[in-house]
């Protein structure tokens, strides 16, 4: 009897060490194994990540200055709005065309719907953009043809511009030359960081 009694105490302890001490160790080694293989992915990642800025960098560095300077004319970093208006008073000073009344709300297109105010299908197409608007009205004054030349050169600008909206009323000037007056509004773009 003492023969089966010793037998299965042992095959009890050793059980129970199992159960208490063991299994628990096996356990956590399995977690540690598991976490060391998610840190080793995301080291792997990181260095393929370092690689392709790398390159990147190494494309970004061969473009010549001027032409990075002309891609910051044309989407710039952010809004610029002085030197907008500038470039279009520019534009229009050739044909005698002088900016009037302009208008600008600088924080109409930056600003946000609260959360869920609005529904999936009613949010705005900018927001979810690596790019933001601005919208620009002014008012301008002058001959039909002159108008359509302002408006090429500003389509040949550099500054990605885009109008929204023109509404124009006539008045008649000296000798009789059709004078219009032009109510202009443009859209620009800027890169979001």
């Amino acid at each position: 009897m003492f023969k089966l009694i010793v037998p299965a105490i042992l095959i009890a302890v050793a059980v129970g060490i199992f159960v208490t001490f063991t299994n628990p160790l096996y356990g956590k080694v399995t977690l540690l194994r598991e976490e060391a293989k998610s840190y080793s992915e995301a080291l792997d990642n990181s260095k393929a990540l370092e690689n392709e800025r790398d390159k990147l960098a190494q494309k970004y560095n061969t473009i010549d200055s001027a032409n990075l300077s002309r891609l910051a004319t044309m989407l710039p970093e952010n809004v610029d709005n002085i030197r907008l208006i500038l470039e279009i008073e520019k534009i229009a000073l050739p044909y005698g065309m002088a900016l009037k009344d302009v208008k600008y709300d600088a924080m109409k297109e930056a600003e946000e719907a609260p959360a869920g105010t609005l529904s999936n299908a009613e949010m705005p197409e900018f927001q979810n953009k690596d790019y933001g608007t601005w919208t620009l009205e002014f008012t301008t004054s002058g001959t039909y043809d002159n108008f359509i030349n302002f408006v090429k050169d500003l389509e040949r600008n550099l500054r990605i511009v885009d109008i929204s909206s023109i509404a124009f009323s006539s008045e008649t000037g000296l000798a009789g030359s059709q004078i219009y007056q032009y109510r202009l509004k443009i859209k620009t773009y800027w890169l979001k960081n």
